[in-house]
């Protein structure tokens, strides 16, 4: 039996979002957002010199058909990028009305979200009242910190000496659905956090907020605090099964690279793999060298989002762009006949845009395994029906074949 692999690329935009006047970063809409075309530019005009040099150089991604895709989303000019396809390539639009990271894997994974997520306003306090002495209560401390939105390396920085002299934990959202909660690994400790996440979550679900994320830290006062790689999330569970729930349920091993399992809260998934996205790929090299026939892998590479778009590092983002490219090879050298892997994205968020937030944009649709195959444009939900046709199971959900 043929296997998949789903290789979600994390915020890696192509532009064209129809909808994108409709998504805003500060008060500036996300229409002309394109991220993969402005890194290129910025890299052909010699502004992302930072740890690389020259222009973006992407053979691997290219080859299959990225620069081509684009050309289905916008006539954005993306130099560098002008390979002749030679695997399946298109782009795919998103339905869901949210630019974050359960919506872009939901409905990649067959299953569009059927509601509007919760946000906290952008101010300060940010949460109600009732929720920070929940939160409190809940962990036994005597109140919270921090209240508002932040970056999370900031607000460890701001609040890492108070949390420690008090034991409150630091609770933070961003422009996402999302409620986050810092707290010292050994101050704090990690358990206790992350039970803390645990048992808040439902109340958070309750507001249709997306995720409960637990985000440990190491470190002093005199030495500044960093993040752990322990960072876990609490995610609203699908509506619907998923690709997951069908391969699962078709007698199929399925396993999860990155914070997969996070996103679905394991439903479907028989085994997950974490890690750095070096880590990552070495995980994902190993799954492919180990999976049965018959067997899907979802994977996700959060890096391109969470170090460079966030923090709208242009040099950055074409740097680890361009060492996902050269990682692909060691791919190729591990697959065996009748495997297809599909090469996507979520969402997109441009580092060259205004603010901090994700960017509404097309993503990119790549596949090796199939040769030159022209797709044009597609429904996110496509992927899984896609993916499904491949390992010989019944599509669910709104999706469409596009093999």
């Amino acid at each position: 039996m043929p296997r998949a692999f789903l290789i979600v690329m994390d915020s890696v935009g192509l532009g064209g979002a129809p909808d994108a006047d409709e998504f805003f970063n500060e008060d500036k809409p996300d229409t002309g957002a394109n991220t993969i075309a402005h890194i290129a530019q910025a890299c052909a005009n010699g502004e992302a010199e930072n740890g690389r040099s020259g222009p973006l150089n992407l053979p691997h991604l290219d080859a299959l058909g990225l620069g081509a895709a684009m050309g289905h989303a916008t006539s954005d000019p993306a130099p560098g990028l002008t390979a002749e396809p030679m695997g399946l390539y298109g782009v795919a639009a998103e339905v869901s009305r949210g630019k974050d990271t359960p919506s872009g894997h939901w409905e990649l994974a067959g299953v569009p979200v059927p509601w509007e997520w919760g946000y906290f306003p952008k101010e300060t306090p940010a949460f109600p009242e009732e929720l920070m002495r929940q939160v409190a209560d809940t962990c036994g401390a005597g109140g919270t910190l921090a209240n508002c939105h932040a970056s999370g390396t900031t607000v460890i920085a701001e609040w890492g000496a108070k949390h420690i002299e008090t034991g409150w934990p630091i609770c933070y959202t961003s422009a996402d659905s999302v409620f986050q909660i810092a707290a010292h690994e050994e101050h704090f400790g990690l358990e206790r956090l992350l039970k803390l996440c645990e048992d808040i979550a439902p109340t958070l679900h309750e507001m249709k907020i997306g995720r409960v994320i637990a985000r440990p830290f190491v470190g002093s006062p005199e030495e500044g605090f960093t993040r752990t790689g322990n960072r876990h999330d609490y995610a609203i569970a699908p509506p619907a099964p998923t690709i997951c729930d069908w391969a699962k349920a078709g007698g199929r091993a399925v396993y999860a690279v990155g914070k997969i399992g996070d996103i679905f809260s394991m439903q479907g998934i028989d085994e997950v793999r974490k890690g750095t996205d070096a880590v990552l790929f070495d995980h994902l090299c190993d799954v492919m060298d180990e999976a049965p026939d018959g067997s899907f892998v979802f994977a996700n590479f959060v890096e391109f989002d969470s170090l460079y778009g966030h923090r709208r590092d242009v040099s950055g983002y074409a740097r680890h762009l361009e060492w996902f490219d050269a990682q692909i090879a060691r791919l190729y050298e591990r697959v065996k006949e009748g495997d297809l892997l599909i090469f996507t994205a979520d969402h997109g968020n441009d580092p060259t845009w205004t603010g901090t937030d994700h960017t509404r944009e097309m993503v990119p649709v790549l596949g090796y395994g199939l040769g030159p195959k022209p797709i044009g444009r597609v429904a996110f939900a496509d992927v899984a029906a896609s993916i499904a046709e491949h390992l010989g199971l019944e599509a669910q959900g709104p999706g469409r074949s596009f093999l």
